[in-house]
């Protein structure tokens, strides 16, 4: 989850949240190549795919916050 302070950043800066949008879009990329390629055990697999879901729900939020109002 994005904290308080990151998120109120991402609402004043539109080139903040467009970086953070960046990060989160390569950091999923990169987590969905590792759990595909994979070899760790259930509960670290279970752990990632966690992570991966908090941050696509990230993403939308910071694309809501692209669209106009």
């Amino acid at each position: 989850m994005i904290d308080a302070y990151t998120l109120e950043q991402c609402k004043k800066d539109k080139e903040i949240r467009q970086l953070k949008i960046k990060n989160l879009e390569h950091a999923i990329e990169q987590s969905e190549a590792m759990i595909a390629e994979s070899k760790m055990d259930g509960e670290a697999l279970t752990f990632l795919r966690k992570k991966v879901a908090n941050s696509i729900q990230d993403l939308e939020l910071l694309h809501l916050m692209n669209r106009p109002q």
